[in-house]
């Protein structure tokens, strides 16, 4: 795929809409057997129906194994937080922007300040490699 395709390509064309949250006591060992059942790599986490935060597997490696947490400690000592959106219609090329310069690897997508969906550096580079 051209740089100009992915240019036109939106968020929205290429997100996965498949949406899990759980609150902030929810224990870093729940989430970890929801990641395994779910073969997903990201929960968002969700107080008073607000998107706070989310954890992703590579939260996993650097901050609960490197630093050794029991696995009741609740999701939110260890989640990103504020949660890092980008607008359903921006354009993929944005995305990888705000991604690389964050240096994350997951955003969530916003519609009207709901969040519908998450868009990851895998997605972009399975649409990069459908040239």
């Amino acid at each position: 795929m051209s740089n100009e395709n992915l240019k036109s390509s939106t968020v929205e064309d290429i997100m996965s809409k498949t949406l899990i949250s759980v609150i902030p006591t929810t224990t870093i060992f729940q989430i970890a057997k929801m990641m395994e059942q779910g073969g997903i790599g990201a929960i968002l986490v969700k107080e008073n129906n607000e998107h706070v935060g989310i954890i992703t597997d590579r939260d996993f490696a650097t901050k609960v194994a490197a630093n050794n947490l029991p696995f009741d400690t609740p999701v939110e000592k260890t989640m990103s937080s504020p949660l890092v959106t980008i607008n359903h219609t921006e354009s993929v090329s944005a995305a990888a922007e705000i991604m690389s310069s964050k240096k994350i690897r997951k955003l969530a997508v916003s519609n009207n300040g709901t969040i519908v969906g998450i868009i990851t550096s895998t997605d972009i580079v399975n649409q990069f490699a459908k040239s």
